[in-house]
């Protein structure tokens, strides 16, 4: 049987009907991605859960037989996605174990915890600048002034990264992320990226501070410590998921409380918690739209459609999201009174599940209610049909949020 392609559009004009598309497609879709990649992708909650512990899907893109045939280069506009240096994003088994268990030992409980003093700190700092911008009705684009900062001030607190150094990192990860980038640009941000964290991880080993960073520097219980080529790789990718993945949750809880005011009034109420917004909105609209990539070490069998040896597999997480089978027959809507649990793996399943999702909520469950309370009349500045998410494949990202605060 020949499975259907859906085309992902590299502009990412209409989000919602390329998912309804791979919703039609189960459990297995076929999709294009830019540069006329196809590949696998999974589309039910269910087998994305299989699959993601399935050791026969692996990170390392050497199995990839595109990549083997030279059919895939580091021209490809997404290779920093997957051949993205040594780190626990990329390698799998024992040295996977290895890689995130010295990360576990830096990101502690008490780690994360001891942030929300500083998150609340940045939350009402931002606020107030959030205030005088949209001073006598002027709107205010809520993503540039508020849910963009807030994350990268928090992940780079945790990290270490010098405040200076904010408005440069954000510059250079959206310049990765987008599909408008000329791929000789985005190689250039990926060295300059390297050399940033690499200088970083040198000044650390010489002074170490209170920081993740250091702290992974550090980690040696259990085994020989991290190399700095595998702090460097683990800093690269934390930073950039810990800061992206929190804007999106943030503006897209943001919008669809605003599109449904009967939901707000319940929560603003008290009746449904805010925890529960966050969930609904990880649910609903993803952060992550497509998770680039694992490859099968032999073939595999999903429910009579087989995943060749060597061929590559995408997640797509906003299809599994509005999975019926496990959320019900509305899971296409924002819904914070489903009778069904919300029980959703946005944030990743499986030994590779992501290692900031405590910290996202955290700073969600801090900016949220904070948000609301300080501007009850907040309201969006354009019809919900002008908004437009960023030219990211990967990313569930708005390009903006224009509010007035009412």
């Amino acid at each position: 049987m020949t499975c259907p392609v859906v085309t992902l559009d590299p502009l990412v004009r209409d989000p919602r009907s390329e998912t309804r598309a791979l919703r039609e497609i189960t459990p297995l879709a076929r999709i294009e991605l830019p540069g006329n990649v196809v590949v696998w992708t999974v589309t039910r909650h269910a087998e994305a859960r299989k699959l993601l512990t399935d050791p026969r899907l692996v990170k390392d893109i050497d199995q990839w037989d595109l990549w083997q045939r030279g059919e895939v280069t580091r021209q490809w506009p997404l290779i920093g996605m997957i051949d993205a240096g040594r780190s626990m994003f990329t390698v799998d088994g024992p040295e996977h174990r290895r890689l995130r268990a010295k990360t576990a030992q830096a990101i502690t409980a008490r780690r994360v915890t001891e942030l929300t003093p500083y998150i609340e700190r940045q939350t009402h700092h931002l606020l107030d600048e959030v205030a005088a911008l949209g001073a006598d009705g002027a709107v205010v684009d809520l993503k540039a002034a508020f849910a963009l900062p807030l994350p990268m001030a928090v992940v780079s607190e945790l990290m270490g990264v010098d405040h200076a150094e904010h408005p440069r990192l954000h510059q250079l990860y959206k310049a990765f992320f987008s599909m408008l980038t000329p791929q000789e640009e985005r190689l250039a941000v990926i060295d300059e990226l390297h050399e940033f964290f690499t200088a970083m991880v040198a000044a650390k080993k010489a002074a170490p501070g209170d920081d993740l960073t250091s702290a992974l520097i550090l980690a040696d219980e259990g085994g020989e410590p991290l190399t700095d080529e595998e702090v460097v790789g683990n800093l690269k990718a934390m930073v950039a998921a810990g800061h992206e993945t929190t804007i999106s949750l943030i503006t897209h809880a943001v919008r669809a409380l605003l599109n449904h005011p009967e939901q707000l009034a319940l929560v603003r109420r008290g009746e449904v918690p805010w925890e529960t917004v966050i969930e609904e909105t990880l649910r609903w609209n993803t952060p992550a739209s497509h998770l680039l990539m694992r490859f099968a070490t032999e073939d595999i069998d999903v429910e009579g459609t087989v995943i060749a040896k060597g061929e590559g597999v995408v997640v797509s997480y906003s299809a599994i999201g509005w999975d019926e089978a496990q959320h019900g027959p509305t899971a296409d809507r924002f819904d914070i009174t489903r009778p069904t649990p919300i029980r959703h793996i946005s944030f990743g399943h499986g030994p590779h599940i992501c290692p900031g999702a405590s910290l996202s909520r955290l700073e969600a469950r801090v900016a949220l209610p904070a948000l609301f309370e300080r501007f009850p009349g907040l309201a969006l500045a354009v019809p919900d049909e002008e908004l437009r998410n960023m030219p990211i494949v990967t990313q569930n990202d708005l390009a903006e949020l224009p509010v007035r605060l009412g």
